[in-house]
């Protein structure tokens, strides 16, 4: 017999003839504010399943199918989701998780496609090859995050801090990054893949120190962003806009700029740009 108990209370919410909560089926179970730390809920359905501040941290959630299910400030600290799957092709039957606790789990290939992520806490999570295409992570913490060969494509990580984090590999197309925070983290392609951020609008974000050597950043817009110690080594800009950004000690060695918007932004403090003879505006 297992008991799964509310947490503060310790009230039974749910009583199972089971030993084990392995592949059990909790599909649209109400389990509000669930005890369910270091819980084995291996390939466990958790479809519509209430899990809203519920503490799972350090359980193994690795598999679990959990559409639409809502983990809301629930507690994941640590917990292993390995492959589970929250997404889903609509917004309307995604994993509901604002404000969970995210920090150091363990999402490698999670499906968090159209999730709702807002003000979540990720710090130090491992996001390796993860689909969060059309997820929104807005004013999520996001610092330190392992995310090779990651999709963030068409995802809102408006406000988000993506400092220090490894982003190698990840493909950026169309992501909302106003505003977010990127200082010193890892955007360079590494010899066996490619960092994509065509299309991405990162106005007013800060990059300071960012490596983004080989990026391929293309028709995208940086305007007014901090882009002081980037290093641009052979990235391909063609079409993007750096009108009014800080370049300082940016290292443009190998850029081609021709097609670059490089309006009002001073590049005379930028590091080996080599600047077409008709760009105008530059200070």
């Amino acid at each position: 017999m297992i008991e799964i108990l509310e947490r503060q209370s310790g009230q039974v919410l749910l009583s199972l003839d089971a030993h084990s909560l392995e592949r059990m089926d909790l599909r649209d179970c109400s389990l509000r504010g669930a005890d369910l730390h270091g819980a084995n809920l291996k390939n466990a359905q958790l479809d519509s399943c209430n899990l809203v501040e519920a503490d799972l941290s350090g359980a193994d959630m690795s598999g679990c199918v959990c559409h639409g299910t809502h983990l809301n400030h629930a507690n994941l600290e640590g917990a292993n989701l390995t492959a589970t799957r929250f997404g889903s092709d609509s917004q309307k039957t995604g994993t509901m998780l604002t404000g969970a606790n995210l920090r150091n789990a363990i999402l490698v290939r999670a499906d968090l496609r159209h999730v709702d992520l807002r003000q979540v806490n990720l710090t130090g999570a491992d996001m390796s090859m993860a689909d969060a295409r059309d997820a929104n992570f807005q004013g999520s913490c996001l610092r330190g995050i392992r995310a090779n060969h990651a999709l963030f494509i068409k995802a809102n990580l408006q406000d988000c801090n993506l400092s220090e984090a490894d982003l190698r590999s990840a493909h950026l197309n169309d992501a909302n990054l106003i505003k977010a925070i990127l200082n010193a983290a890892n955007l360079e392609s590494p010899p066996s893949g490619l960092t994509v951020l065509n299309l991405a609008n990162l106005d007013g974000a800060s990059l300071r120190g960012a490596r983004m050597s080989g990026v391929q950043a293309q028709d995208v817009n940086f305007r007014h962003a901090d882009l002081t110690d980037v290093d641009f080594t052979g990235a391909v800009l063609g079409g993007s806009i750096l009108r009014s950004a800080n370049v300082n000690n940016a290292n443009f060695k190998g850029v081609e700029l021709s097609t670059v918007t490089m309006d009002f932004s001073n590049f005379s403090k930028a590091l080996n740009a080599d600047i077409p003879p008709f760009k105008t505006n530059l200070r």
